[in-house]
């Protein structure tokens, strides 16, 4: 019987097995094997064994610091925006009208994101914003092809997946917890900062690390918001691999994303089970 059970589970594992070893960890190792190579004459990938790639990463440092500056910020400015939102969706609102205004949160992803990132194009360029800014006064404030516009396309294009996590979270928080706490005079403030809050921490980690992780690897959006002015790492690794055809270079540098994005999965789950830990901690004083 143990071993018919061990042979069904291995049964029912082995198409994501397969699945994750073609199309992941192969993908990953030949990324990993072209990192150490040499870029051939003609484009493209000669072998060898050197670490040229990694040192000449410095070149696209203005990829890295873009990308690591941004994808932070759009991440935090996202969680300013998704939490409100999704404490009142869990909380405030009636049953009622809780599935329509959640349907609402995701309508965005019923169209493209390369079609909505036009759209702020127009909306950031000077017959949008920046043209309302003028007529009240403010003067020929330039928002296309910076960084401030690439920061709201990301936030924009990624909100709704910030906003479930945490609505999730707070969806199965015990409200018998806040109700003892009324009833025990805490005040609204304190009942948010020592229950509501860690009791929804899963869902914020959840989300910050799922929109961080996208983000680091955001192409689009800096391509059309950031008109070629501020680049992402994205948008190196297209002109390294389609354009220059080093992909020696390029494999060098999605490695080193690949790094930086398995810090953030380790600092997630260590984070993960600090505050899962913590949860039977909660007190209400």
């Amino acid at each position: 019987m143990a071993m018919t059970r061990t042979r069904a589970r291995a049964l029912l594992l082995m198409p994501a097995g397969i699945w994750y070893g073609v199309l992941l960890l192969f993908p990953l190792a030949v990324v990993l094997v072209f990192s150490f190579g040499e870029r051939n004459p003609i484009g493209g990938y000669a072998p060898g064994f050197t670490l040229e790639q990694y040192a000449n990463l410095p070149a696209r440092f203005a990829a890295f610091r873009n990308t690591l500056t941004l994808a932070p910020l759009g991440t935090l400015a996202a969680l300013f925006i998704a939490y409100p939102l999704a404490y009142y969706l869990a909380l405030k609102v009636s049953a009622r009208w809780k599935t329509t205004l959640l349907i609402l949160v995701i309508v965005p992803f019923w169209t493209s994101i390369l079609i909505r990132s036009y759209a702020w194009i127009y909306l950031l360029g000077g017959n949008g914003i920046p043209a309302l800014l003028e007529a009240v006064g403010l003067g020929d404030i330039r928002l296309i092809n910076t960084p401030f516009a690439v920061l709201v396309g990301i936030v924009y294009g990624y909100l709704p997946l910030m906003v479930f996590p945490i609505y999730v979270a707070l969806e199965k928080l015990d409200r018998s917890l806040l109700e003892a706490a009324a009833d025990l005079g805490t005040p609204p403030w304190r009942s948010f900062l020592q229950i509501t809050l860690p009791l929804s921490m899963p869902g914020v980690l959840t989300g910050s690390m799922l929109v961080f992780i996208l983000l680091t690897g955001e192409f689009l959006i800096p391509a059309i918001l950031g008109g070629g002015k501020v680049f992402f790492v994205g948008n190196a690794l297209v002109d390294l691999f389609l354009q220059s055809r080093n992909w020696a270079f390029g494999s060098a540098v999605a490695v080193a994303l690949i790094v930086i994005m398995l810090i953030v999965v380790a600092l997630y789950s260590r984070a993960v089970r600090r505050f899962g830990a913590g949860r039977d901690d909660i007190g209400l004083m």
